[in-house]
């Protein structure tokens, strides 16, 4: 996708270097940093240079290539295998990632290792490319079929930021929404502005304006009365983790869009690449939900008058604040999961119809 023209993915590897857009400095800045080392990696997954659930799995397999670079052991790319996973616990394509390059790297001839490891690095870079793009063509029939009975704009509300920097290219839910625009359907998109960080706002509208999609930031309780007025035809959201079962665990507050949508049959479809499916868990109480910093709540940053980048504190210094970043949406609530396979019903049945 595009930033000022110039075509981009979120990550590359290049001389031994993995090269990522920093997200923490969008959308005022656009830096590109390199990380050099397995803490490095770590430390941008940790604090959300990189984010996103598929992005992070990438991420992850890079650096496990940096792991190797840095020390050709098996005991040490054990352990930072370990440290990846517990980085964020949330996000199933994190474990994903890292469980299938160990699969492929553990117990391998250090002379071939290297080679191995960013082999595999690069094939899960590229099949979560085509992933999303089959995700985009799949739904892009949905929105179709709304334009095609309203024959006029569709409008599509988005939450947190399921977009192309989440991934490595074209997004989740955003894949769709590209697709109709490149086919020439009308799009506008609602983008819940997503506290605490701010990632439809500062990063889904940011990709939307690039690619020249019309899109309006909304306050994150807003949602509800532009579907009781009739101002949303359908809604797209990604998610981090998926059960077997259809349950859908995505940025916190996509419960409570999905509560508003049921109630003013509206569609509610989720978009997923099969990386993000956790066929394990039964039960969407065992999944971990990461409890961030309460400083994510409690302050904002922005720039101030002279174009400085700055944070600040607004809450009263002696207030408490929670900071959990997910929730679940039971699959009762979802009209149907968006994948790389196709759309089905969420639920058991309906996703072993596509992934058996």
């Amino acid at each position: 996708m595009k930033i000022e023209g110039k075509e981009y993915r979120t990550i590359w590897f290049e001389k031994n270097v993995v090269k990522i857009i920093d997200q923490t400095k969008l959308p005022h800045k656009f830096i590109i940093k390199d990380l050099k080392t397995i803490k490095d990696v770590i430390n941008a997954i940790k604090i959300m240079e990189v984010r996103g659930a598929p992005l992070i799995g990438a991420t992850a397999a890079y650096g496990l290539v940096l792991a190797i670079i840095e020390n050709n052991d098996q005991s040490f790319l054990k352990k930072s295998a370990d440290n990846l996973i517990s980085s964020r616990p949330t996000a199933i394509n994190l474990k994903w990632s890292v469980d299938r390059m160990m699969n492929k790297l553990s117990g391998v001839n250090s002379d071939k290792i290297l080679e191995i490891a960013l082999s595999e690095a690069n094939k899960i870079c590229e099949e979560d490319i085509k992933f999303c793009e089959n995700i985009g063509i799949n739904g892009l029939k949905i929105i179709e079929e709304i334009y095609n009975k309203k024959k006029d704009t569709v409008n599509i509300l988005t939450h947190c930021n399921a977009g192309w920097l989440a991934t490595i290219n074209w997004g989740t839910a955003t894949s769709p929404i590209y697709h109709a625009h490149k086919k020439g359907i009308p799009v506008h998109v609602w983008a819940d502005e997503t506290r605490p960080r701010n990632q439809g706002a500062n990063l889904t509208s940011y990709e939307l304006n690039e690619e020249g999609i019309k899109n309006t930031i909304i306050a994150d309780n807003t949602g509800g009365i532009l579907m009781q007025r009739g101002e949303v035809d359908m809604c797209i959201v990604g998610t981090d983790r998926t059960l077997a079962n259809g349950d859908v665990c995505n940025k916190v507050g996509t419960y409570l869009k999905a509560l508003a949508a049921n109630d003013n049959n509206i569609p509610f479809y989720v978009a997923l690449p099969s990386s993000t499916i956790d066929w394990n868990i039964k039960d969407h109480k065992e999944i971990p939900i990461e409890e961030r910093n309460p400083e994510e709540l409690s302050h904002i940053e922005g720039l101030d008058e002279k174009g400085i980048l700055k944070k600040i504190q607004i809450y009263p210094q002696k207030s408490k604040a929670v900071n959990l970043a997910f929730d679940v949406t039971p699959a009762k609530y979802v009209t149907g999961l968006i994948t790389e396979k196709g759309v089905c019903e969420a639920s058991k049945e309906g996703l072993e119809k596509l992934f058996k």
